[in-house]
């Protein structure tokens, strides 16, 4: 998997640890797979002479970029028509689009719909990815599907399947047994680039019977945590409430399903006492500024969040996955919210995107994720950015937000294996999987349209 010895030198290198560093004219040395050091370019290039050497060619070197909440299998959402008036709301936008296009899904619907994503995110030096999977018609082996396009695309990703019981006992049972499935397997496997959580619906399609059959079955394979949506606009509030006579929250928490290995996607319309609870669990919150925004489904209250030391979490929700917009969106989105400019300042966005994403990965995968340090992983992206003003330790976070995106990528590494050079993809052949892709969601929007009417 790993790649020998490779030092890369006349870089601008831009750390993320307890402090921002740039380092002009640095380097790394990447060995097996990891970062062996890194500094000065003449001082690594001086104790390291005899190393295959890469000129950067003065280009940024960043860790590579990390997305907490993603659903591959959202890929062929892309241009869909949905038969009628525009969906109202946040639930009719999941009947009418997302469960009938997971029910659209086959397996080359499951498989090239990871594909396009995987490409895409090798483009924008995004290396490491939490998906959220469903496919109701192709369950049992889909994570497989997934996790051999990841493993050939070169990247890392954490992998699990929604239980739901919105396609009835049957469908519930199937999502269990897969998720059991998977994580076992993974765990076999021991591969530095795949890993398991336990995937949940959320709290409107998940009744407590089947809580408790994924809480049985998360406690018997000892140490998972679950990946669930919560809280994601009033219906979910609603649903809990008129049902349960709790919030969503203050259900899930009743039921097992925080702690410190779950991940919380949304959260938009939780109460302090929920913000409380989430925070006393150990739970990652993550957070999507374009889905919330698309969906219409209200705004989580990062700011506060991370004043209460929360390690709130950047995902994107399937959008694209170029991070750096995300980075963006979401330090404009709490400041028109607020209406106040000094809310989710650069330092916080870049805390969310790299220390504390990176902290969750360091959950799931052994070597340390998203920084540059000896010891951690290899997972490198260069960027042909350009400063038309000076760039430094202290307004590096305002360059990542108003300068940088993924089109200045130009490279992309991975435990010490370039996935792309000079904009050129190497261990996918991008050309070929567009084209299948094509003809792969054609037949995928003629079953949607079947299903919709």
């Amino acid at each position: 998997m790993a790649e020998g010895r490779l030092l890369i030198h006349n870089a601008t290198v831009c750390m993320f640890g307890a402090a921002n560093q740039v380092i002009a004219d640095g380097a790394v040395l990447v060995e097996d797979g990891l970062l062996a050091a890194v500094g000065q370019g003449a001082e690594l290039q001086g104790r390291f002479p005899d190393a295959p050497r890469e000129d950067a060619g003065g280009k940024l070197l960043l860790p590579g970029n990390i997305c907490a909440h993603t659903h591959f299998y959202g890929a062929f959402a892309r241009g869909l028509y949905i038969p009628g008036p525009p969906p109202k709301d946040f639930p009719e936008i999941l009947r009418r689009l997302w469960w009938t296009l997971d029910r659209a899904l086959d397996d080359d619907g499951v498989l090239f719909s990871a594909l396009v994503c995987l490409v895409d995110a090798i483009r924008h030096g995004t290396t490491t990815l939490f998906d959220h999977h469903a496919s109701p018609n192709e369950i049992d082996g889909s994570l497989d599907i997934i996790a051999g396009a990841v493993e050939a695309a070169g990247l890392r990703a954490c992998l699990c399947y929604e239980v739901t019981d919105r396609n009835g006992p049957e469908g519930a049972l199937a999502g269990i047994a897969e998720n059991a499935r998977f994580i076992k397997n993974a765990r076999a496997r021991q591969s530095p680039l795949i890993a398991g959580t336990f995937g949940l619906h959320a709290s409107l399609s998940l009744s407590d019977e089947t809580l408790g059959r994924c809480l049985a079955e998360a406690q018997a394979l000892g140490e998972v945590g679950f990946h669930i949506h919560a809280a994601e606009g009033p219906a979910d509030q609603e649903d809990s409430l008129a049902k349960y006579g709790l919030r969503t929250i203050d259900r899930l928490r009743s039921r097992g399903i925080l702690g410190p290995r779950s991940i919380v996607a949304h959260v938009t319309a939780i109460d302090a006492w929920e913000m409380a609870a989430l925070r006393k669990s150990g739970a990652w919150v993550t957070h999507q500024p374009r889905s919330n925004m698309n969906n219409a489904v209200g705004t989580a209250d990062v700011p506060a969040m991370l004043r209460g030391g929360m390690p709130v979490l950047l995902g994107n929700d399937g959008f694209s996955n170029d991070m750096f917009v995300e980075m963006h969106t979401a330090y404009l989105l709490h400041k028109a919210w607020r209406a106040d400019p000094r809310v989710a300042t650069g330092n916080q966005i870049i805390d969310m995107a790299y220390r504390h994403n990176a902290q969750l990965a360091g959950q799931f995968f052994a070597a340390p994720l998203g920084q540059i340090s000896p010891g951690a992983a290899a997972d490198l992206i260069l960027l042909d950015y350009c400063p038309t003003t000076p760039l430094t330790a202290d307004n590096l976070p305002w360059h990542i937000i108003f300068g940088i995106s993924g089109s200045h990528v130009t490279h992309t590494m991975v435990a010490g294996r370039w996935l792309m050079k000079e904009r050129k993809l190497l261990t996918l052949d991008e050309a070929a999987i567009t084209a299948q892709s094509r003809q792969v969601a054609r037949a995928t929007w003629e079953r949607f349209w079947a299903l919709s009417a």
